[in-house]
């Protein structure tokens, strides 16, 4: 198989590129920054230097391929404006770059398509009833619309292609749930509202191998999936269970402090209105405690584990300690 992935230097991408070469792949890659590629160089994988706005790169990138994997896409951003560029009409060039060279193929299959989205994109779950991906979508942020317009961009593109919605993804080169890793070492650990929120994760090597199984499974086109491990948890436990891996000899120092959201909104204001002063994106914003906030961001993985037959390798048990190893290994803790 000859495979794209967009957004290869990121987290999710990176192990994706890897899930790919092990299964035999070639790989190529759209690359914005070839300063980030270090880990692709050393992993063989072809580079295309461009980003999604750069038509001629997206042409060279997409020729022959046979599968495309959609991962790149703005997670902060300064305005809805810029999640729509980045996530909508980012995805719609890539779009338009596939389907003009499908007359080149002439009689051969078109690509398949996976589109990376966002839970976010799906919106909230009812407390106890994990989404499953045919529900109307309902996102409550800017960058949960803006992944939705990106997923009717695909929807209407008439490939073949399935749409993943990730929940919280967590692991080797996340640098997201880091931040709860290092906030153990205070002893504090702040929750939005009173803790109580369910989630859903994803161990993002396992994220990798369910995109590479959406991509060759002859029931995945035309589906919307969630791909998650089935295990549900709390916001508290989350916290509580990452605390027990990093500091196993004094989890009861640990204090879970749930911040209600009066506050919690009040300090996403700030910490947006610091960003923009600095002219940097955050994801911390007021905008955010729409998700933050919600009772719910649950996933049920079973309709991908039936068309595809991939199964979640690691729940939190297995997957936070396997998570501190790697980030104690680099320095990062």
């Amino acid at each position: 198989m000859r495979a794209l992935v967009t957004g290869a230097t990121g987290f999710v991408g990176s192990h994706l590129a890897e899930a790919l070469l092990r299964q035999g792949a070639e790989v190529t890659a759209l690359v914005r920054s070839p300063s980030k590629a270090a880990l692709l160089n050393q992993l063989g994988v072809r580079q295309v230097r461009g980003d999604l706005h750069d038509r001629a790169a997206l042409i060279e990138a997409t020729r022959g391929q046979d599968a495309i994997f959609h991962v790149a896409g703005l997670v902060a951003a300064h305005d809805e404006a810029e999640f729509r560029y980045g996530n909508r009409e980012g995805t719609a060039k890539l779009v338009a770059a596939i389907r003009e060279a499908l007359p080149s193929r002439g009689t051969a299959e078109p690509p398949r398509l996976v589109y990376v989205s966002s839970m976010a994109a799906g919106g909230p779950a009812p407390r106890g009833r994990p989404r499953q991906g045919h529900e109307p979508s309902a996102p409550v942020t800017a960058y949960g619309r803006s992944k939705l317009e990106g997923e009717e961009v695909v929807r209407g593109s008439g490939l073949l292609w399935t749409v993943i919605r990730p929940p919280m993804v967590y692991g080797p080169r996340d640098t997201e749930v880091l931040k709860v890793f290092r906030l153990t070492r205070t002893g504090l650990i702040p929750v939005f509202g009173d803790g109580t929120q369910e989630l859903s994760a994803i161990y993002g090597p396992d994220l990798a191998e369910a995109l590479v199984a959406a991509a060759t499974s002859e029931a995945a086109p035309g589906r919307t999936y969630y791909a998650c491990h089935p295990e549900v948890f709390s916001s508290r436990s989350f916290v509580e269970a990452v605390a027990r891996v990093v500091r196993p000899a004094n989890t009861r120092a640990i204090r879970v402090v749930p911040l209600p959201p009066w506050l919690a909104r009040g300090a996403l204001t700030v910490t947006g209105a610091a960003a923009r002063l600095a002219g940097k994106a955050t994801i911390l914003t007021r905008d955010k405690a729409n998700e933050f906030l919600q009772p719910a961001w649950t996933g049920d993985p079973s309709p991908l584990i039936r068309d595809t037959g991939w199964r979640p390798s690691h729940g939190l048990e297995t997957g936070l300690p396997a998570t501190l190893s790697w980030y104690r290994e680099q320095g990062w803790l």
